[in-house]
This record gives C-alpha cells, sequence and structure tokens, in this order.
C-alpha cells in the first residue's frame, strides 16, 4: 500500500518561502518512490516579501498558504486541517520561509517562537511515532520543540562551503546534538524518528543537493 506522506510548506522562494528545489525535489522523489504526496501550509501572513532579484524586502504583503499554492500546484491543503492519523510521515523541506513564517527563528535564533499550528502537527507525528524529515534550515524546529535530539545542518565550521554553520552552535545552545554530514548524506536520529539533511545550507552543486535530499526521502519511507 503507498505510503501517505504530509509535506509542510512555508511560501515559495528562498528569501521568504519554502526553498523551490528543495520542494521540487522531495516531490520527485516521493512520486519515484511511489508514496501519495499532499501539501500543507499555514494561512497566515508572510513575515515579510522579498525581491528575489535585488534580495531586498519589499513593501508587499503575501500569504503563506497562497504563494505555497504556486509550489503545489493547488494540491495544498490548510495546515490546521491536518490530522496525524492520515498520513505516514510528515517532510519540511527548507527555505527562510521555515524561519520566518513558521518560526521566528530568522530574528530570534535559539530564543524563537513556533507557529501554533507548525507546533501541533510536528508534536502530532512525533508523538505517534511517525518519521518526520527535515531540509536545510529546517531541523531547527526540531532543535526547538524536541529537546535533546539529533539533527544535522550540514558542518559546524564557517567556511565558503558552509556559510550557515554558525546555524550549528545555536542548536548545540539548545541541548541538542548536531551531527556533521555531506550534503549528499543524512542524520538519523532513530529515538525521534527524524531524518535531516543540509541541502542548501551548503554551498554545493543543485545535483548534490538533489541526492541528499533523494536520501532523505528513502530514509523517511523506511521508517513510515
Amino acid at each position: 500500500m503507498a505510503k501517505k506522506v504530509a509535506v509542510v510548506l512555508a511560501g515559495c522562494g528562498v528569501y521568504d518561502g519554502s526553498e523551490i528545489h528543495e520542494s521540487s525535489a522531495v516531490y520527485v522523489h516521493l512520486s519515484r518512490a511511489g508514496a501519495v504526496t499532499q501539501f500543507f501550509a499555514p494561512k497566515i501572513s508572510q513575515m515579510h516579501v522579498v525581491d528575489h532579484g535585488t534580495g531586498q524586502p519589499t513593501d508587499e504583503k503575501r500569504n503563506v498558504f497562497t504563494e505555497s499554492a504556486r509550489i503545489a500546484r493547488g494540491n495544498l491543503k490548510d495546515l490546521n486541517d491536518l490530522k496525524v492519523c492520515d498520513y505516514d510521515a510528515l517532510i519540511i523541506p527548507g527555505g527562510f520561509g521555515v524561519a520566518k513564517n513558521l518560526c521566528s527563528w530568522a530574528v530570534a535564533g535559539k530564543d524563537c517562537s513556533v507557529d501554533k499550528a507548525i507546533e501541533k502537527a510536528f508534536k502530532g507525528f512525533h508523538s505517534a511515532k511517525k518519521p518526520i524529515g527535515l531540509c536545510c534550515i529546517s531541523p531547527v524546529l526540531a532543535a526547538k520543540l524536541l529537546p535533546g535530539c539529533e539533527v544535522t545542518v550540514g558542518c559546524d565550521t564557517e567556511c565558503e562551503r558552509w556559510p550557515h554553520a554558525g546555524t550549528a552552535g545555536a542548536i548545540k545552545e539548545l541541548g541538542c546534538k548536531h551531527v556533521n554530514k555531506e550534503v549528499h548524506e543524512v542524520h538519523v536520529d532513530k529515538k525521534n524518528k527524524l531524518v535531516t539533511t543540509s541541502a542548501f545550507m551548503c554551498n554545493s552543486p543543485i545535483h548534490e543537493i538533489y541526492d541528499g535530499i533523494g536520501v532523505l526521502v528513502a530514509d523517511v519511507l523506511k521508517l513510515a
């Protein structure tokens, strides 16, 4: 029987929403594995809107749900309607929207707050002992919501290849274990059924990021 996977989006676009290539990679790998994908997003306003041509914030106002529908091709439901009992696993692609819209990590770091709907869904899957896959910056949700868990965001030493390595330090400050992994690898926290991969936290060719997400999807489905 096909596994059913809930995928939560945080908008559309790396700087203020879900990373499009990561979201697409998750969708393609799930499809190839024969899984059924249902996208979800919260009906909330974005923290802000970024012009992806300049990288600068604008005065526009956009809704996370409406923007996420662009990636989901309309196959999108309100996150408040997500019922854990209907799905075998949860996957959250990365993108700064996770750190801006699903939580406030982008401005508050380890002292961030988490959107109530994503917290309910996350803790619901964890309590039901169903696997959760997290790409790129998304592991900070686990670090905030599951004290003592194990995750990877890639490397903990900043360099040209790992420009966002400081995130690992903040994860450690929350009392969680960070495990250094290459972009094509994942870390599996067997106790918590968490599968994490660095994706675009690494300055790497896109095919390597795509392959790493493929490993994540495969391991999530194995645990489901």
